[in-house]
């Protein structure tokens, strides 16, 4: 969109908050840059350029504007939209893959030369992958000085960056003051007390509105003991991290406008960017709720269930091991049969946390190559299910099947496909759910089936309408089940 100059300086006039982060406004008179939703007086077209990127921006020589922190809207809608190689590139930048394995690591990920990603990532971004994760280690490092305690090379290191150095140099140049000035100028907790780096109270962004209780409500009804705990207003679960584990505790329920609080209590505080990446997937934070509310609000059998929960988000998960082999085991049976028999295999399996801190989850969920070491005929299921768990769980083990934002979608489908006991229902589910496509839909869903009986409509045939936001209508469809009157599930997914 940012090539579209006059669709830009439309929503810029507008203050229109659906444009933070998918197009970024450089001001040439002031040299600093803005979210489109700026609350500053709309600068005169002739004095502005628009840019892809944060991190174009910052290429250019713009500074980011100290009123609006353009850098800490939520990501663009368009990267899950389109899912292109630039899209899953942005993704395994944020989740630090630059910082650990480099941007030739980077490429091979993507199945490119680092030279082609360079400029297939530049030409949609305005910015290679080196500018993108400094931009990312920038606002990852202003949040924890504003919102955090932790000394600044704590902040530092948490962030991505290298050095001390390397942090207090980038931080003056991307906004233009020291981390000593952002703090006081926030009125950051420094004067709190202090906190370990094993424990950093932070903040995701997300676009408003934003259906945080029925999120928790969808998270608490599949919660695994052992690795999910969920409480009055908060959800809480244990993270498989590069330099080891994690928990993440967020706050659904109570919260601030345009923002979910979140508490990591990590091994290694390096891992605090993925931390905080695989949050955002749970999340669905990159969602634009005003567009997919407004396209599937028109048809006269959604709109109730979008009016009654608008901003309904597609809740992903953080770990696509997990959320395969739980698939595996819900099918064919009810949601707490599959958390049922999640929690034996946690129990028997999953490696218990070694972590301090406040927190109620005990384990992390066992590894690809653990549940491909057991034998089917142990698993307390029916065989075939049994196999199909260990045949999903061979081909993570060994690459064959890769559950990660830098797969093409349709490969993995069809690589799934290609397993034993995997069938459409489960592909789409982990698609739905683990590669954030927001146009799946399981029309042979059971709990879709009694939710489309119960509205009167034929959801094959209507699902054509609600495209490219059918994963949104899918949710909506199964939230129905329960209202008053509807009919209950015999089964749902897991």
């Amino acid at each position: 969109m940012f090539e579209d100059t006059e669709a830009c300086y439309r929503a810029v006039k507008s203050k229109d908050r659906r444009f933070d982060g998918v197009f970024y406004t450089a001001v040439s008179s002031t040299g600093i840059y803005c979210r489109p939703s700026c609350p500053a007086i709309t600068p005169k077209l002739a004095n502005v350029t628009f840019y892809p990127s944060a991190a174009a921006a910052q290429q250019a020589g713009y500074r980011a504007c100290k009123r609006c922190l353009p850098d800490a809207t939520p990501g663009s809608p368009e990267w899950d939209l389109a899912a292109d190689v630039a899209g899953r590139a942005m993704r395994l930048i944020a989740d630090g893959v630059v910082e650990r394995d480099g941007v030739d690591g980077l490429a091979q990920r993507l199945g490119y030369s680092a030279r082609q990603l360079n400029r297939l990532v530049t030409g949609s971004f305005g910015a290679g992958p080196l500018a993108l994760a400094r931009a990312r280690r920038a606002q990852t490092a202003r949040v924890l000085v504003e919102t955090t305690a932790l000394s600044f090379a704590d902040v530092a290191f948490a962030a991505g960056f290298s050095s001390i150095r390397q942090f207090n140099d980038t931080i003056r140049e991307v906004y233009a003051a020291t981390p000593t000035e952002l703090r006081g100028r926030r009125g950051g907790p420094h004067s709190a007390g202090t906190v370990t780096s094993g424990s950093i109270a932070t903040r995701i962004g997300v676009r408003e509105p934003f259906a945080g209780t029925e999120l928790l409500d969808f998270l608490a009804v599949r919660s695994v003991r052992g690795v999910e705990a969920v409480g009055e207003g908060w959800y809480e679960r244990s993270l498989s991290l590069p330099h080891g584990p994690g928990v993440v505790r967020v706050e659904l329920a109570d919260r601030p406008t345009g923002y979910v609080p979140c508490r990591f209590t990590l091994a290694d505080a390096r891992d605090l960017a993925p931390a905080l990446e695989r949050t955002r997937r749970l999340l669905d934070a990159d969602c634009d709720p005003v567009a997919v509310d407004e396209q599937l609000g028109g048809d006269p059998a959604l709109a109730p269930l979008v009016r009654r929960r608008p901003g309904l988000r597609v809740p992903g998960h953080v770990d696509g091991v997990e959320l395969a082999a739980r698939a595996v085991l819900g099918q064919q049976v009810s949601v707490a049969g599959a958390r049922t028999l999640a929690a034996r295999l946690v129990a028997d399996l999953g490696e218990p946390l070694d972590l301090a801190g406040d927190h109620q989850v005990t384990h992390l969920f066992p590894t690809a190559s653990a549940l491909a070491a057991v034998d089917p005929e142990r698993l307390a299921m029916p065989r075939a299910r049994g196999r199909a768990l260990a045949a999903v769980a061979s081909a993570l083990a060994d690459g064959t099947v890769v559950l990660d934002r830098s797969a093409d979608r349709g490969d993995v489908r069809a690589r799934l496909l290609d397993l034993p006991g995997i069938g459409p229902w489960t592909a789409d589910y982990v698609a739905f759910r683990v590669l954030g496509d927001p146009d799946v839909f399981l029309p042979t869903d059971v709990g879709v089936r009694h939710a489309a009986d119960r509205l009167g409509i034929d959801a094959v045939e209507q699902s054509r309408h609600w495209s490219p936001w059918r994963s949104y209508a899918l949710i909506h469809l199964w939230s129905s089940l329960g209202d008053p009157g509807s009919p209950v599930s015999t089964k749902k997914e897991s």
